[in-house]
């Protein structure tokens, strides 16, 4: 396994309760230590607070504790993190796919945005879609937007809650191999929540497991093969077997 030294997002005893009518503890004394270029998943059962915890780095829900994201206090959001969600839509369907990625650059002030805007699409491998709208896209390419849009701003931070989750199984190994060739190209950290233990594996450099409601945690397990990854090997099969007991335990 590469070696991990820089902390990313650092988490110590954070908790978030939910008050409406009724208190209901979504996370309790989380303590999790990302690194930096790091693409981490975060596993459980339904209701475990894996969103939950990905809305608190984001700076979109209040919490106890603490977070810090290169040694800053999350307290709201911010341009260094950048979320890529399950819905498909998220991109703005009156502009096409260029005008969608270009939009963050655009309300920044950016100027020369074309040759940065094209390379990212490029990345996704959607060139000659530049000018589709929304509604000519497949669910698929519409994600592949989404993500251009997130790296064209250089965040430091990909945050990404089941972003393939409503994609069909072709289309979602496709996808789990190219976001793991782009990752390896931008060096970004990735915090990806998913349900899913077999893209976990294929995907992460660790996968950390969460306890059911309240969420708290249960265990790391490293994920120590090349890739690209066979999910038909031993080895694979070993750190499924794993995760997947951890998370019915």
């Amino acid at each position: 396994m590469k070696t991990l030294k820089n902390t990313k997002i650092k988490i110590r005893s954070l908790s978030k309760t939910f008050y409406s009518g009724q208190s209901v503890k979504a996370l309790e004394n989380i303590n999790l230590d990302v690194y930096e270029n790091e693409f981490l998943c975060i596993t459980g059962p339904s209701g475990c607070g894996k969103t939950t915890l990905l809305r608190i780095i984001a700076g979109f829900e209040s919490y106890e504790g603490e977070v810090l994201v290169d040694g800053n206090p999350v307290t709201s959001s911010g341009p260094d993190r950048f979320v890529v969600f399950q819905e498909f839509d998220q991109l703005l369907p009156w502009k096409t796919v260029f005008k969608n990625v270009e939009f963050g650059l655009r309300l920044k002030g950016v100027k020369d945005r074309e040759k940065r805007v094209m390379e990212m699409i490029s990345m996704v491998g959607l060139k000659g879609f530049e000018n589709s709208y929304p509604h000519q896209l497949s669910g698929g390419m519409k994600q592949r937007v989404a993500i251009a849009r997130a790296l064209v701003m250089d965040p430091s931070v990909l945050l990404m809650d089941e972003p393939f989750g409503s994609l069909d199984a072709e289309m979602r190994r496709r996808l789990q191999r190219e976001l793991v060739q782009i990752w390896q190209e931008v060096h970004k950290t990735i915090f990806f929540v998913t349900h899913n233990v077999r893209e976990s594996v294929i995907l992460a450099d660790r996968v950390a497991v969460l306890t059911s409601s309240p969420g708290r945690n249960k265990a790391i397990v490293d994920i120590d093969l090349p890739r690209p990854r066979d999910p038909a090997s031993s080895q694979f099969g070993n750190l499924w077997s794993e995760t997947i007991g951890l998370i019915g335990s």
